[in-house]
């Protein structure tokens, strides 16, 4: 590599894109960006290896996008010119705010496309057609079974942190996608190894791959400087709060999510604001945690690992390793989100008793030589490494504030990609996916309430003929309610149910002295008098004939103990344990 100092402009670059680099104080290029860009713009694929905060980004999306600018091909719709996929929404988020500027430069679009987030600005940016699409790979893979994307006119796919995407299994994922792009497009790979299957991938899918791998130099490892602090558990806390509690950022990693959120809430409980990071968060709490570290609201961000890769935060002072990581290549990560780009950093790893055999080990295969301190609050090396007057303050409002709708009946529709109470949710449509030809609201006839003829209730006519209805005003040949005949209440006869008549004959039915039924010369009904019922005028149970005919023989008389007659569906003699009804 011609070791003299180059320019974007030198390596072959649109204008616009050097302009735009220009506006954003960039000029000369990075090792990475200068190794790989050349021959990644004559159309080879590449694999390019180095350490986190290189500048592998640029050193990627400079080159597809003076591709996709020289072959002249026009986007359409569902069929995206350029695929990036990384493995986490963060780092997707990072990829696209490097790449819009750039982007706009030469008049092409980008889409986003990650899970968490509704289905529905996705589908539409599909619709209207983009030029690059930076992706995670799960979502990515919903998107191409439901037709929503087309590979077919795929000329240059890029995989950023292929190793990351190794670890959290999204390889098969990766390999479904792979195998959908043409096979004459361009594929460019980075990644920091080259283990877990990411070989296989590079055999696969890259022909004839050119390699760039930068190393380190010395001047770049001296910008980060490494401690280990032997603490114990009870004091670990009060170290990480006076580290946190000095001026600049920090950024501090646990092992767990639970333990992510309990760190985090111990700070802000001993006045340092902090925000936490993690997987059990919405992306939008992500999103809003991560825009208050970046915008200064807070300056303590609590991790776990998924803020390794693709979080990128300017000036980020100290990290801390409230817990080690298992491996030495998570320590590395890790330690990669302070000193990025040539700044001086410094990292911290918290040592308890039962941990100091660990982080040896980790040293040793990160290949770092540490500063190693057993420290307790107070001492001079917490004002060495993070000075500054230690201020405490209470946790500032993070939240966004929506704006209102006042839209009258409008105010209770749904936001877009939300779900409407009490309906099935509609993932693949939303207001702004109306179809064009459907008329604007605002070209419709619209009538103002204001041009109507006052009304006054004292001009209106009296009622008549049907016509009118008005309660004032009756027709004269209506009468009037109040010449109607009334009949008074008072007028009547009080009842006096003592006074009535005993009722019988029919006429009266009084329930006490009241005849039997049928008329005064019947005999008063007595259960016990009643004749034997038989002969089919009576239904008696105990002598009518069997049912099916007369010819059957009938049931013989009952006796007092039912058990005696055979059970029923032939079983046997007192079978039936039901007791006997007495009449």
């Amino acid at each position: 590599m011609d070791p003299r100092p180059v320019s974007f402009a030198d390596l072959g670059l649109p204008t616009p894109l050097v302009d735009e680099l220009a506006h954003q104080g960039i000029v000369n290029p990075f090792p990475i960006q200068q190794a790989t860009i050349a021959d990644a713009l004559s159309g080879r694929d590449t694999l390019g290896r180095g350490r986190t905060g290189s500048g592998k980004t640029l050193a990627f999306c400079l080159p597809m996008l003076t591709r996709l600018h020289n072959s002249g091909n026009s986007r359409d719709r569902y069929r995206p010119r350029a695929v990036i996929l990384v493995p986490t929404r963060e780092l997707a988020n990072q990829v696209r705010d490097v790449l819009v500027p750039l982007a706009d430069a030469l008049g092409m679009r980008t889409a986003t496309v990650y899970g968490g987030v509704s289905y529905t600005g996705q589908i539409n940016a599909m619709r209207n057609g983009v030029d690059i699409v930076v992706a995670c790979p799960g979502r990515f893979i919903d998107l191409m079974e439901s037709g929503q994307i087309e590979l077919d006119a795929v000329e240059v796919t890029i995989l950023d942190e292929a190793d990351h995407m190794a670890e959290l299994g999204f390889l098969e994922h990766v390999t479904r996608i792979l195998e959908k792009t043409p096979r004459e497009g361009q594929r460019l790979l980075f990644s920091a190894t080259l283990d877990r299957g990411i070989d296989k991938l590079v055999r696969k899918f890259l022909s004839n791959p050119v390699t760039h791998e930068v190393e380190s130099n010395d001047e770049e490892d001296a910008a980060m400087t490494h401690y280990f602090f032997q603490v114990t558990q009870g004091n670990r806390f009060d170290i990480i709060a006076d580290l946190c509690a000095a001026p600049g950022r920090s950024l501090v990693f646990t092992r767990t999510k639970h333990g992510a959120r309990k760190l985090t809430a111990a700070l802000v409980a001993a006045g340092v604001p902090s925000v936490e990071l993690h997987g059990d968060l919405s992306q939008a709490v992500r999103a809003r945690n991560l825009a208050a570290l970046s915008s200064g609201k807070v300056d303590t961000l609590v991790a776990t690992d998924i803020a390794a890769r693709g979080i990128h935060v300017d000036d980020i002072a100290v990290v801390i390793h409230a817990d080690p990581p298992e491996e030495h290549k998570a320590f590395l990560h890790r330690s990669g989100r302070t000193a990025r780009a040539g700044a001086e950093g410094t990292v911290v790893t918290m040592v308890t008793e039962n941990m100091r055999r660990h982080v040896k080990r980790l040293a040793r295969d990160a290949g770092i030589d540490p500063i190693t301190k057993t420290v307790v609050l107070g001492d001079d090396i917490l004002t060495e490494i993070a000075p500054g007057e230690r201020t405490k303050r209470e946790m500032p409002d993070i939240e966004e504030r929506r704006p209102q709708n006042r839209g009258g009946a409008r105010g209770g529709q749904r936001r877009q990609g939300g779900r409407s109470s009490g309906g099935p949710r509609r993932e693949f449509r939303d207001r702004d996916d109306r179809r064009g030809d459907r008329r604007d609201r605002d070209d419709r006839p619209r009538f103002d309430r204001d041009d109507r003829p006052a009304r006054n209730r004292d001009d209106r006519p009296a009622r008549g003929g049907g016509e009118f209805r008005n309660r004032e005003f009756r027709p004269d040949d209506r009468p009037a309610r109040d010449d109607r005949p009334r009949f008074d209440r008072d007028d009547r006869p009080a009842r006096n149910r003592d006074d009535r008549p005993a009722r019988g004959g029919g006429n009266f039915r009084g329930r006490d002295d009241r005849p039997a039924r049928g008329g005064d010369d019947r005999p008063a009904r007595n259960r016990d008098d009643r004749p034997a019922r038989g002969g089919g005028n009576f239904r008696g149970r105990d002598d009518r004939p069997a049912r099916g005919g007369d010819d059957r023989p009938a049931r013989g008389p009952r006796t007092e103990n039912r058990g005696s007659r055979p059970g029923p569906r032939g079983k046997a003699d007192g079978a039936r344990k039901k007791p006997a009804r007495s009449y």
